[in-house]
């Protein structure tokens, strides 16, 4: 071989090495993903298009069958064990709740605490005490009022004035003076799963001072009055002072 074929060999052999310099391990790297998504798209789509009837059949079914568990959650264990709606039903909160105002019942804070003094509850109130089914929706109310007394405390209500273990009450949130003390009259000590409660329009409130309602049983509590859902003007949070 001559110097000048030589010479000419040399320099191909530059130009190649250095077009194979100019290629970044990134692009190579992306070529690569890129072939292999595109491969996998293939197969993906090749397994689709053997899927046999009875298979395609048997997937309609199951997405059926999970559309019917997620409606009957929704229908049964959300209003049972988490939330529900209601309706109130009669001036006796007002002006915290009017007629008609729909509001969830939230059920999940008394499965892991106590209700509270001032919490807002909705507590089932039968017609019989000896027939009390809270299945049969024909037996029962369900009131909505406001923790006054805790369980293990002594009420009593002299004029406008409630005492709580002999000490006077606070209460900072809008409701009527008191006219009648009803039962509250003379001391009331509660039982340790009992509350005493008052609708916040005292006038016309049935509540723990009548003898038909009276005390209310831990277990007869449905929920907390948690949020006002209707009228659309005044949807919120219902808070306690």
């Amino acid at each position: 071989m001559n110097e000048e074929k030589k010479e000419e060999w040399a320099q191909q052999t530059e130009k190649i090495s250095n077009q194979e310099d100019s290629i970044s391990p990134e692009e190579v790297t992306m070529e690569k993903v890129e072939e292999k998504e595109k491969k996998s798209q293939e197969k993906k789509s090749e397994e689709e298009k053997k899927k046999s009837p009875k298979r395609k059949i048997l997937d309609g079914v199951a997405e059926i069958l999970l559309y019917v568990v997620i409606a009957l959650i929704c229908l049964f264990v959300i209003p049972k064990y988490v939330v529900q709606r209601t309706e109130v039903s009669g001036p006796s909160m007002e002006a915290t709740l009017q007629n008609e105002d729909s509001i969830m019942v939230e059920k999940v804070s008394y499965r892991f605490g106590k209700p509270k003094r001032f919490d807002i509850i909705v507590f089932y109130h039968f017609f019989d005490e000896k027939h009390q089914d809270k299945k049969d929706e024909d037996t029962y109310d369900l009131y909505v009022k406001r923790i006054i007394g805790l369980p293990g405390e002594t009420v009593q209500i002299v004029g406008e004035t409630i005492l709580i273990n002999g000490e006077p009450l606070e209460e900072n949130y809008g409701k009527d003076p008191i006219t009648y003390e009803g039962v509250a009259e003379e001391p009331i000590v509660l039982g340790e799963d009992e509350y005493f409660v008052l609708g916040d329009n005292r006038e016309v409130s049935q509540d723990s001072r009548y003898e038909e309602v009276g005390n209310i049983k831990e277990d007869l509590i449905v929920g907390r009055a948690w949020v006002r859902v209707y009228p659309f003007n005044k949807i919120g949070f219902l808070t306690v002072n």
